[in-house]
């Protein structure tokens, strides 16, 4: 692939057509995907297990910002994605821990790719706002 070539390479099942309709966005699996892995705090939880089983409290007190209820949300949505699994232990008062599913596991190589990727390009998308902001595009507008 040459560097002028830098086009998404998509399995033809999984290319667009013009114009793409609502209803298409919405039953795109890809779509479905993003919608819970976009979200605030899920990539972040998924990371956090990467390493191994957490705790409920171990997550709340290693995630600064995130409340409980939200933690709560976040960990029933991944578990509902079979993302994650809980697992709780039989002791008084009863033990939950949380871990990736082998299913959440593959999605920390595409995340590690994205945040390389943010890495490495982080500045060059900082001075691309700054210049837009700067000719009066503003953050939110064109």
């Amino acid at each position: 692939m040459s560097t002028a070539d830098n086009a998404v390479r998509m399995p033809p099942e999984a290319r667009l057509a013009l114009p793409v309709r609502a209803a298409e966005h919405q039953a795109c699996p890809a779509t479905d995907v993003l919608r819970r892995v976009g979200d605030k705090w899920s990539v972040l939880v998924l990371v956090c297990l990467g390493d191994g089983p957490l705790r409920f409290h171990q997550l709340h007190r290693g995630i600064e910002e995130i409340s409980q209820r939200m933690l709560t949300r976040t960990l029933r949505a991944l578990e509902r994605d079979g993302l994650v699994t809980r697992t709780v232990f039989a002791t008084v008062p009863a033990t939950v821990e949380y871990d990736l599913s082998p299913l959440g596991r593959t999605l920390l190589d595409p995340l590690s790719a994205l945040a390389h990727w943010a890495l490495a390009h982080g500045p060059e998308v900082a001075e691309a706002r700054a210049r837009h902001d700067a000719a009066g595009g503003g953050p939110g507008g064109s």
